[in-house]
């Protein structure tokens, strides 16, 4: 196991990036990152295993960003447990741990930063119309990890997101290519529990009542996806009609929508791959998840 060093400071963790790249035996070290709010789990052990393999260094930052909640109860009460977390990180053979205070990443917080990353249009579509200003707060945090965390040429720098938060990973790849980042995207499919729930840091939020009622929300995912792959009608009315006649779910949106533009596709039988968007409150938490959709494939022949 290797030895994981934590670093609070952006001028620590700057150094430590640039001391380790230079002393890279790769002629070209690859700097992995795995950006995290904490509270880690199965999802996160998948992404960090993955970066791992792939990374001569690799860096997991830890900061719940306050910039993307519009929710100050939520920001409050989102899960913290930075020493299990560390436990976690070093089983999982990260070289560095990036968990910088408030003050540390936002000096001034909370009339700075004055200056932000917006994500356009992009970021004001179903979760950031939901939340306003949400991406906006993740497109600035992701900006400046970025600009923390990557390394001096010649090293490369590769940063892996889970596919569960599908806007947020294509506000993220957009962002990427729009600000012309030395940053590689990387991304896995959503790690799921053996009921099909989505793992995700705010399901330890959920009563046992709640846990019932959130897997509904998967299910009706793994619904669309036979659908779409049997080539029936998606009738994603019934759907939320279906969602909406519980009482512990309060259903946002379900939507089917073009993976790259997030931009709505046609209801009927599915044309083309797709992703379906889903969101809604379940108890005292907001839940969302998202799948690939595939359309049937026409017989050859």
């Amino acid at each position: 196991m290797r030895v994981t060093q934590l670093f609070d400071t952006v001028r620590g963790i700057r150094a430590a990036v640039v001391r380790a790249a230079q002393h890279s035996t790769a002629a070209r070290p690859v700097v992995g990152i795995v950006p995290t709010m904490g509270a880690l789990h199965s999802g996160h052990a998948a992404l960090l295993e993955s970066a791992r393999r792939s990374s001569d260094v690799l860096i997991a930052s830890v900061f719940v960003n306050p910039l993307q909640f519009d929710d100050p109860t939520d920001y409050q009460l989102y899960p913290r447990q930075l020493e299990v977390d560390l436990q976690m990180l070093a089983e999982h053979d990260a070289d560095f741990v990036f968990a910088p205070g408030l003050q540390e990443m936002y000096p001034g917080y909370p009339e700075g930063p004055l200056v932000r990353v917006s994500a356009g249009e992009l970021g004001r579509r179903w979760e950031g119309a939901s939340r306003p200003g949400h991406f906006d707060g993740v497109a600035t945090v992701v900006t400046k990890l970025f600009t923390i965390l990557s390394p001096p040429a010649p090293a490369e720098c590769e940063a892996w997101f889970g596919q569960k938060d599908a806007e947020q990973l294509a506000v993220i790849r957009r962002l990427v290519t729009d600000l012309n980042l030395p940053v590689r995207i990387r991304s896995l499919p959503s790690v799921r529990d053996e009921n099909g729930v989505a793992l995700s840091s705010r399901n330890l939020r959920l009563s046992e009542s709640d846990y019932d009622a959130a897997r509904s929300l998967s299910r009706a995912l793994f619904t669309l996806k036979a659908r779409a792959e049997t080539g029936g009608p998606l009738d994603l009315p019934g759907l939320r009609t279906q969602l909406q006649s519980s009482e512990r779910i309060d259903l946002d949106y379900l939507v089917v929508v073009d993976p790259a533009t997030l931009r709505e596709t046609a209801q009927g039988v599915l044309k083309q791959p797709a992703l379906a968007l889903i969101a809604a409150r379940v108890g005292p938490v907001r839940l969302i998840d998202t799948m690939d959709l595939r359309p049937a494939v026409p017989p050859t022949g």
